[in-house]
């Protein structure tokens, strides 16, 4: 896709554009979700037909991009830009790309990665004859009090908490040739990875860890649990490994080291559900870079964000 595309330099195109994406059999309202409406004096605002509804509505009610007076022509570019980059796009660059401030910018980009969200509706991953690897990582300092866990049935670790001294874990599972589902999590404990594990993996699954003890036991749960001892220098052995874990880390590593450098911690699961996102819909799985901006946008309904600007940036006059 170029930028020249009409989407990207016309209004009402990139109106069209999305509400295609939106409302494939046609035109819904966003306040009662009735199919009856009828277009009004203001291009692009339609009013339910319902009796008992009868409110205006357009292709951005009810979505992250609600109440926002930033073009539609920046929207859709920086949906583009954000799901086409493969270690993401810090929001200075779209800062400076998209000629807005970087309050805008730094708008749009939170409210992108909510839309790439997926919403918790999955099913679980992997199945017969499936592998799932599962790691966890540490990334930033973490921020405030970390909540304390008992040693009972686990080796002592200082301060009773799990993992690096005072970094932020991140779990991931990863279907072998699949999707990846990650988590931040406040901290990363035998009892809530186990309990990630079995929400959100089938049990029919062949798990693989490395040495870990944070799935210890999940044998008895799965079709089976294999390990690996990096610590021997094993990583490898017959085709148990967590080998796509650890470049789905190593991937989110560079990026957020390298585009973005900074993070608040409570921001984090945002950019752990970007990175998903992107891993999930690889080139390598068929999916082009437009087809990504796509699906993105198509996830843009039901979610709201209400992070204060103070500015008028983005405004179009």
């Amino acid at each position: 896709m170029k930028f020249d595309a009409p989407q990207f330099r016309d209004e009402k195109a990139a109106r069209q554009y999305i509400e295609a994406l939106r409302w494939p059999a046609g035109r819904v309202c966003g306040k009662c979700g009735s199919f009856k409406s009828y277009e009004t004096k203001k291009e692009g605002r339609y009013r339910c037909a319902e009796k008992e509804c009868r409110k205006d509505f357009t292709v951005t009610t009810g979505t992250v991009m609600e109440s926002s007076h930033i073009r539609l022509t920046i929207w859709v570019t920086a949906f583009y830009m954000m799901a086409s980059s493969k270690k993401g796009v810090s929001a200075h660059q779209l800062h400076r790309t998209l000629e807005v401030t970087y309050k805008t910018a730094w708008f749009l980009a939170h409210r992108i990665r909510a839309a790439m969200a997926s919403g918790g509706l999955l099913g679980p991953i992997g199945g017969e004859g499936k592998v799932v690897e599962a790691d966890e990582t540490y990334f930033g300092k973490a921020e405030g009090p970390r909540p304390t866990t008992t040693t009972v049935g686990r080796p002592f670790t200082r301060g009773g908490r799990s993992g690096p001294s005072g970094k932020r874990p991140i779990v991931a599972l990863v279907e072998r040739g699949g999707s990846v589902r990650a988590f931040h999590v406040a901290v990363a404990t035998k009892v809530n990875v186990q309990q990630i594990v079995r929400e959100n993996v089938d049990p029919a699954s062949r798990l693989h860890t490395d040495e870990s003890r944070l799935c210890t036991g999940m044998g008895a749960e799965m079709a089976a649990h294999e390990t690996v001892k990096h610590a021997a220098g094993e990583y490898v052995r017959g085709d148990v490994h967590n080998n796509t874990a650890e470049a789905f880390f190593g991937l989110f590593k560079r990026g957020m080291r390298g585009t973005y450098q900074h993070c608040a911690e409570k921001h984090l699961h945002r950019y752990v559900t970007e990175f998903e996102f992107r891993f999930n819909t690889r080139t390598k799985v068929g999916v082009s870079d437009e087809q990504r901006a796509r699906l993105a946008l198509k996830g843009i309904e039901g979610k709201r964000l209400t992070y204060r600007r103070t500015d008028g940036a983005g405004v179009q006059a």
